[in-house]
């Protein structure tokens, strides 16, 4: 096929590629980078089509295979966007040290909480947070089971209520936010 007859068969079949273009792209500007990458590596692979076989669907299977290659891409890139104005943080990677500063201080804080709790309540509860089974703390104090379910559900309980008191002003401010 002469160069002439293949531009011709390309420029006729031009608004039926926009149309596919449109639909796997579902963007204008899109579907226009993508039909003019398909006429590039058209015309740059003129010599691979041989005649006497179906024209366009070879231009639609350059133009899917395109398709497909740039979305691969896009979903390999998984590119993060921030909006926020400083994208200073954004690359920072691994140079960052994580002291974890902010988790010491909020354990302090909730084993203070848990000292100030009763007896009776405090005392089940660090055995079942230690790893105890409810069956084991009543055997230990013998106690019925369903009186120590009880008091690690107290002391549960007193302990959101003193967390709400006192972070209270944190959700207000994010309630204003």
């Amino acid at each position: 096929m002469s160069t002439y007859d293949f531009n011709n068969r390309f420029y006729e079949l031009t608004p039926v590629l926009n149309a596919f273009a449109y639909n796997l792209t579902q963007n204008m500007e899109d579907a226009k980078d993508l039909y003019q990458e398909t006429a590039f590596r058209a015309m740059a692979n003129r010599d691979k089509f041989l005649p006497d076989t179906n024209f366009k669907a070879w231009l639609f299977t350059i133009m899917k295979n395109i398709f497909i290659n740039n979305y691969r891409k896009k979903v390999k890139a998984n590119t993060i966007m921030d909006s926020t104005d400083n994208l200073y943080y954004l690359n920072s990677g691994s140079d960052s040290i994580d002291n974890r500063g902010d988790a010491n201080m909020l354990v302090k804080e909730l084993k203070e909480l848990i000292e100030k709790l009763d007896d009776s309540i405090k005392v089940p509860f660090l055995m079942h947070y230690q790893g105890y089974k409810y069956q084991e703390i009543a055997d230990r104090f013998e106690l019925p089971l369903g009186t120590v379910k009880s008091r690690i559900f107290f002391a549960r309980r007193e302990l959101k209520a003193e967390i709400k008191k006192r972070y209270r002003h944190v959700d207000e401010m994010l309630l204003r936010a």
